[in-house]
């Protein structure tokens, strides 16, 4: 199988053919580039170019500006004289979807434009439509007549270009041939760099985004095999998950989805698609790149892979046996760690999901309850929830006085050599090749293969830990070892963001190319005691959360944003731009807070019909602006109500769920 980057064991960057943005070199092995987007009125050139320079002191090296018509394509004039009398001259992008009048003024004026290739020249009018062969290569000839003059005026004038395709604006023509699928997504690129090439014009970054982090991950892989298998070398890449939604969340899935491929060595430029003010995203953008930039070297040598046991281009869950509730076809667990505070109680468990009512006697379970709780040496003194069971070293384990809750953790030999084993179920420790194993001594795992009561349970001190779990993971698949395993990752970094980007870009990795049958995160002894401190003099630090809170939040938001374990209500959100005709902020969580009960129900809140139906890709139900104080509601594609007053449209939005049978009333 051809792969998608240099290594699946050593992490080096792609080689990517080099892009010249104004004054800056983007690809061929420059420092990855961050960049976002403004969200105020084109139109409104001071707005624009305030805005501009908040995210360029922010650190963007790159800003793009929306730009859906004549009238604002010539005003990026304006914007741009006034940054260069300010001092400013950050490369400036304009975003152009359906108007090619626009692209072709933009182009003489700023460094970059973007252009959809769903929606340059196709048109997306969700039909199905039978093309013949002859009809389709017409339909290619109308693209190259029509997107040529864009290329030859951004060959006369030095503008760069990216071809941006969207999981979710696909045209009707490739949706008719190639459907919904990562496939379609390269192709729709594909048509356009074919063109460009013909035209001699390089000058390209592409990109392939997708709310869903599985599908973006695999859009991505499938271009540079295109490319390599094609052309013989590879363009550099913009990578983002489109619509990512705010906070954590929002977080989360743009973590996983766009430090997957930069742990693979993927990625030129990144933009973070919050929906929050600009300037936000750029740390987050930062937190992701400096990951990369220096990694400190291992002594010890991740073994190469001699054959690939599943495919990086189409999702699989790994085959595994299930050990009571982990592994076989059940969603992955969460395990808590606990063992950091000095004295468990039963109040500690409200963190983690669990809630007693004193006067019921009654445990209150979140549908975000951790299945275990891991424990150390402590033995609890009180009646556990029914559904929760306590993990614990092997000492702890044995004086428990119900087994059936409480089961043991070994380290491979320990494992081997003890002599109390629990009946149904024991955790098994594997450290992935770190310098602390000598490379061959993983002959233990032969002696455990296939043991139908152990879960082991995957980790490493590798310096590039991802691979190292990941070529784990492949030698039990070339080995043929199912049992389940537990992914156990802790974090050394310091801020909330850091932290978040960490668990979610090492286990989001492994959990979006199938490996995983549950999550347990946790934070080493000095990132803990900052986490307490900080959250003990009220800086807020995460969020009003305690360490394990946050922990507990960030693990089931991981399996959320992976699509292994759905346990809450999923916000596809647009970052709004100067298109967007509400204030998405204030409408995303006014939607948020009246619909966050809904489990499992995808709700997309889209600025405007450039967003919405095409880019909701997956969602059950739409909010689109259609209109200054005017809001379309669609129940997946499909339009239910036009032009609602917004001040009503959040009430309609609930009586569409209601009338779908999707709502439940809260709690």
């Amino acid at each position: 199988m051809q792969l998608y980057c240099n290594s699946l064991t050593n992490r080096t960057r792609l080689a990517t053919r080099e892009v010249k943005i104004g004054s800056l070199s983007l690809g061929n092995f420059h420092p990855v580039r961050v960049q976002t987007m403004t969200t105020t009125d084109t139109m409104n050139t001071l707005a624009t170019v305030e805005q501009t320079i908040r995210c360029i002191e922010a650190g963007a090296e790159l800003v793009r500006i929306t730009a859906p018509s004549r009238n604002e394509a010539e005003n990026l004039q304006n914007i741009k004289n006034e940054l260069r009398k300010r001092g400013y001259d950050t490369p400036l992008i304009a975003d152009i979807h359906f108007t090619p009048n626009a692209a072709e003024i933009a182009a003489r004026i700023v460094e970059k434009v973007r252009v959809n290739p769903g929606n340059y020249v196709d048109k997306k009018k969700f039909e199905q439509i039978d093309y013949t062969d002859a009809e389709y290569a017409e339909e290619i000839e109308r693209i190259q007549e029509r997107f040529t003059p864009l290329l030859r005026i951004c060959k006369e004038y030095g503008t760069a270009m990216r071809i941006g395709t969207n999981h979710g604006s696909l045209s009707d023509r490739i949706m008719s041939r190639y459907g919904d699928t990562a496939n379609g997504m390269v192709e729709s690129a594909m048509e356009f760099l074919r063109i460009a090439r013909y035209e001699s014009y390089h000058n390209i970054v592409l990109s392939m985004k997708s709310s869903n982090p599985q599908v973006m991950v695999q859009a991505y892989r499938l271009l540079i095999q295109q490319m390599d298998a094609e052309f013989g070398e590879i363009y550099p890449l913009h990578l983002g998950v489109t619509e990512a939604g705010d906070g954590e969340d929002g977080r989360v899935k743009s973590a996983a989805g766009i430090g997957t491929l930069l742990e693979d060595g993927i990625g030129d430029t990144v933009r973070v698609s919050l929906t929050e003010d600009p300037e936000f995203e750029i740390p987050v953008c930062k937190d992701l790149v400096k990951r990369y930039t220096q990694p400190a070297p291992s002594t010890q040598t991740i073994p190469a892979i001699e054959k690939i046991g599943y495919s990086p281009f189409v999702y699989g869950r790994r085959k595994t046996f299930a050990v009571d509730n982990i592994g076989g076809k059940q969603v992955p667990v969460v395990v808590a760690d606990l063992s950091k505070l000095s004295s468990i109680q039963a109040a500690d468990l409200a963190a983690i999901g669990y809630r007693y009512d004193a006067a019921t006697d009654k445990w209150n379970i979140s549908d975000a309850a951790a299945d275990y709780v891991f424990t150390g040496n402590q033995v609890l003194d009180f009646a556990l929830p029914g559904t929760l069971k306590v993990i614990s070293y092997p000492a702890t384990a044995a004086l428990a006085n119900d087994p059936t809750k409480c089961l043991p953790i070994f380290d491979a030999q320990g494992y081997l050599e003890s002599e109390y084993k629990h009946p149904v179920l024991n955790f098994v420790m594997v450290d992935c090749y770190s310098d602390q194993t000598p490379i061959n001594d993983y002959s233990y795992l032969d002696q455990v293969a296939n043991d139908p009561s152990v879960v082991l349970c995957l980790s490493s001190q590798h310096q590039q830990t991802m691979p190292a779990v990941r070529r784990m993971f492949l030698e039990l698949i070339n080995k043929g070892i199912n049992n389940p395993v537990v992914l156990i990752t802790d974090s050394n970094w310091q801020t909330a963001d850091e932290h978040l980007i960490h668990f979610s870009t090492e286990c989001g990795a492994l959990f979006l190319d199938g490996f995983g049958d549950g999550i347990c995160l946790g934070m080493s002894s000095k990132s803990y005691e900052t986490s307490a401190v900080n959250n003990a003099s009220g800086r807020n630090y995460l969020n009003n959360q305690s360490v394990e809170q946050f922990l507990n939040n960030t693990a089931f938001g991981i399996l959320q944003a992976t699509r292994t374990r759905i346990s809450k209500t999923e916000y596809i959100s647009c970052p709004s731009c100067g298109r967007t005709l509400f204030d998405l902020q204030e409408t995303t969580a006014k939607i948020r807070s009246v619909t966050n009960h809904l489990k499992g129900v995808k709700i997309a809140i889209m600025g405007c019909i450039v967003n919405g139906p095409g880019e909701m890709a997956d969602a059950d139900f739409g909010y689109v602006g259609s209109g200054v104080g005017t809001i379309t509601l669609y129940k997946g594609k499909e339009v239910v109500k036009k032009n609602i007053d917004s001040t009503i449209a959040v009430n309609e939005l609930i009586q569409l769920l209601k009338d779908s049978e999707a709502w439940i009333d809260p709690a």
